[in-house]
């Protein structure tokens, strides 16, 4: 075999893709919009439930090679085909109680982003390292998913599927944007690695420069996965404290728990009260700190002398302070609120989701949504305000901070609190409207992910399920069922340094996103040079 040091750019012999004859079948035209969904489809499989991360690796492998060479329109329809077959099956349960309408509504517009990043992925692939400035484009597609339209939608990061998986310790290096940039290099440079070998054993010559792009682009980003490792700890910094996760359940699935308000208040104290026994008969470990889920008093105790006595109750049965999910309607603003209720004096604090979900929980452009679908305007009739500070609760002297369900999915929205000095974060959410959907299994690596990159215990109370421990390693320590009332009680660590993801807060994403910048900026001023020699 004959070995040269020819540049990554230069054209191959036999390029990785080429237009299939004339007399070519259908079948071997489709080919690439086939490899396409189906590689989309297999990232969905690579996310929770299932706990098979690694087949991220394989899915960016088969989209760099669907995409090496193509021309921008031909990739642009291709990382079309790869967004459906991806967020079509990821993001079924936004229509479990609405219908398929607004699921298909909302995967047609989220995959025309990662139809402009296959576009920037088949510009860049013939420069030198082109699996760098592709992966760091995919990280630009979702930063620009996370922002926009409307406040953005980050459901469906690549770092949020990785919750299982060798490289998670990233996340605590450089956040998602960084845990999710090794693991699309990683796939990249996996394909690149395969086609060199390829191309090597055919025509006995080997490009050694693109031969050490392809190789460090996977070796590098498993190494530094096991060197980030360092960074994840679950040792007790400024002491412990015993946290109780309640999940009161809801009457039945679905929208309709919100008709049934009333009952979802009773169930959630009932299960506080029923862990109130089980302390004083020596059966549970009496806990600092309770925390009750989004959605867990709809009746606004301030409001409403019955639920502030059902509240009352609970707290002072059980000793500790209570974190009670509430909505709340104040100065004329609905609010989607953490109350926190000490058992002596009653509400002491409150926090306003600041990062409010659209179409659930306020309504954009109403006038055209109403005048397609009237049901649509009657889920949501009076839009939520969103809060503006941090949420953290000095509960029992412990910095608990709040983040509120779809906040979880945001970055910056995890990150404050932690600054804001949370020694373990809460993710208190309701997601009993999506029923048994994977929605709440995908929330929960979500949350796996934050507890890596701040490095703080994280707890998960739901209505319906599934509650949860979770360690700042991201493991699992304790878990409900769905659809069950109970309780979950630990010791856990509370802490306070901060990872270097959590200091530096967006900047990894800004770097990433500048590389992906630069790498389509030389694409573009290569082709139109030679264009222009080629006119010559």
């Amino acid at each position: 075999m004959t070995v040269t040091a020819t540049s990554v750019g230069e054209s191959d012999p036999m390029p990785a893709q080429t237009a299939p004859p004339a007399r070519g079948t259908r079948l071997v035209r489709l080919l690439p919009a086939a490899a396409a969904a189906l590689s989309g489809l297999l990232l969905y499989v690579s996310f929770p439930p299932r706990t098979l991360w690694w087949l991220a690796l394989p899915a960016f492998a088969v989209f760099g090679w669907v995409l090496r060479g193509r021309s921008w329109k031909a990739a642009l329809g291709l990382g079309y085909l790869f967004g459906l077959g991806f967020l079509l099956p990821l993001l079924v349960w936004t229509g479990v109680e609405v219908g398929p309408g607004p699921w298909i509504a909302l995967v047609v517009i989220e995959a025309v982003f990662v139809a402009l990043v296959g576009a920037g992925v088949a510009a860049v692939s013939g420069l030198p390292g082109w699996p760098v400035w592709a992966a760091a484009l995919w990280i630009a597609g979702e930063a620009a998913r996370a922002r926009v339209p409307f406040s953005g939608f980050p459901w469906g990061k690549a770092a949020f599927g990785q919750a299982d998986g060798v490289f998670l310790p990233l996340a605590a290096l450089g956040g998602t944007p960084v845990l999710g940039f090794a693991v699309v290099l990683c796939g990249f440079g996996l394909y690149e690695t395969v086609r060199l070998a390829a191309r090597a054993r055919r025509t006995g010559t080997l490009h050694r420069a693109a031969a050490v792009v392809g190789v460090l682009s996977v070796v590098v980003p498993v190494a530094a996965a096991l060197a980030a490792r360092t960074l994840v700890s679950d040792k007790a910094e400024t002491g412990t404290a015993t946290v109780a996760v309640i999940q009161g359940n809801v009457p039945r699935l679905g929208l309709d728990f919100n008709s049934q308000r009333r009952a979802v208040l009773d169930y959630h104290a009932r299960e506080t009260e029923r862990l109130a026994a089980e302390v004083a008969a020596g059966r549970a470990e009496r806990p600092d700190v309770v925390l009750w889920p989004e959605n867990s008093s709809d009746i606004d105790p301030f409001a409403n002398a019955d639920a502030r006595a059902v509240i009352d109750k609970a707290a002072k049965a059980v000793g500790a302070p209570i974190s009670v999910g509430g909505v709340v309607a104040r100065d004329g603003r609905l609010l989607n609120e953490q109350i926190l209720w000490d058992p002596v004096k009653g509400p002491v604090d409150t926090y306003d989701k600041r990062q409010i979900q659209p179409f659930g929980e306020y309504l954009p452009l109403r006038s055209l949504v109403g005048a397609i679908n009237g049901d649509w305007t009657s889920m949501v009739r009076q839009d939520f305000s969103r809060g503006s500070e941090p949420g953290v609760f000095r509960m029992n002297g412990v910095g608990v901070g709040l983040v509120t369900c779809y906040e979880a999915a945001f970055d910056w929205a995890v990150r404050d609190t932690v600054t804001a000095g949370a020694q373990l974060i809460s993710v208190p959410s309701n997601n009993a409207t999506f029923g048994r959907s994977e929605m709440t299994y995908q929330q929960l690596a979500m949350s796996r992910v934050r507890a890596v990159e701040h490095s703080r215990a994280v707890t998960v109370p739901v209505t319906s399920g599934v509650s949860a421990v979770i360690m700042p390693d991201g493991r699992i320590t304790q878990r409900t069922g769905m659809f069950v009332a109970d309780s979950l009680v630990q010791e856990v660590p509370l802490r306070s340094s901060q990872t270097p993801a959590t200091r530096l807060g967006i900047l990894p994403e800004i770097a990433l996103v500048l590389v992906a910048a630069g790498g389509l900026g030389w694409a573009v001023t290569a082709g139109v040079r030679a264009r222009r020699a080629g006119d010559v």
